[in-house]
């Protein structure tokens, strides 16, 4: 039931209420016949009126239950979602470290090889018969 449905309804019955009170008040009767009668129209009211607030507290319960439920449900999504994200990150982070593994590989392949490779051209010859004679 909307706001303005309920808000219209609380209205008549509430118009109801006062008229039939003024109707009452006004018609020739006995005046315990009269507060008998105005008694069991505020306890019609009051009826009325709880089990339109019982009404609107089980749809309030209901509503509170399937937005619980909407909630619990996008929260499990997003863990879903989060944790595959987390996935996709650890994948992509070990790709690029082993990368990076294998260019430290190659660099120190390189340097190892220019550390310990000594060009023939720059050894010393210490097989020549010159290395007894004075320089000159």
């Amino acid at each position: 039931m909307s706001s303005s449905t309920g808000n219209t309804m609380l209205a008549v019955l509430t118009g109801a209420a006062i008229g039939a009170g003024i109707g009452i008040l006004f018609a020739p009767d006995k005046g315990s016949n009269t507060r008998l009668k105005i008694r069991e129209g505020l306890d019609d009211a009051t009826n009325g009126i709880k089990n339109k607030l019982d009404k609107a507290s089980l749809q309030l319960g209901d509503n509170f239950a399937i937005a619980k439920f909407d909630l619990e449900g996008a929260y499990q999504d997003l863990l879903s979602n989060i944790s595959f994200k987390t996935e996709e990150v650890i994948s992509f982070l070990e790709e690029k470290l082993a990368e990076a593994k294998k260019q430290n590989a190659k660099l120190h392949k390189n340097v190892d090889s220019n550390i310990y490779e000594v060009p023939k051209s720059d050894a010393p010859n210490f097989t020549s018969t010159n290395v007894d004679s004075p320089i000159y």
